[in-house]
């Protein structure tokens, strides 16, 4: 089901490829758990025994971010749950424009397609401050994020304009 033993709280160090690899399948539900969820030093995976779980850290270099554009409807969420949070516009596409405070372009336009969750996940480089936009169908949601050590992993209030 997942790289590593199931003693409680052991953290695990695996291959960047295979982190995203794991994190991946995990938002297109090609692998199941009891929980997974996504910190922005580490992602936990607990399975059939909850009193288990396996801990593995995330890249030094690359933060991970979820987001759920939406229209209508969303919910509170901080740290995004692999496995739980489902947004409301599921594997529909998106052009996703990222900029940092310096002006650099780390995306633009580029085409994005929301997973079977309503998520669009993205690893960014660490400890910058970036400017987001989204736009979906002639409408557009914007906001600033951070990727330092204590920001969220969870966006749920791009509304889509």
């Amino acid at each position: 089901m997942f790289v590593g033993s199931s003693e409680k709280k052991e953290s695990t160090e695996i291959e960047t490829q295979s982190m995203k690899q794991m994190v991946h399948d995990f938002s297109v539900r090609n692998t199941v758990a009891e929980s997974a969820s996504i910190t922005s030093k580490q992602l936990t995976v607990t399975d059939d025994d909850p009193t288990k779980s396996v801990t593995y850290d995330l890249p030094k270099d690359e933060f991970f971010l979820s987001i759920a554009p939406y229209v209508e409807k969303t919910h509170p969420c901080a740290t995004h749950s692999l496995t739980g949070c489902q947004g409301e516009m599921v594997e529909e596409d998106f052009n996703v424009s990222i900029v940092d405070l310096d002006g650099n372009s780390i995306m633009d336009k580029t085409l994005m397609k929301s997973q079977p969750n309503g998520f669009i996940d993205l690893w960014l480089p660490r400890d910058k401050t970036y400017r987001i936009t989204i736009e979906h169908d002639g409408k557009i949601a914007e906001s600033e994020v951070s990727t330092f050590e204590s920001d969220d992993t969870c966006l749920t209030t791009m509304q889509l304009h």
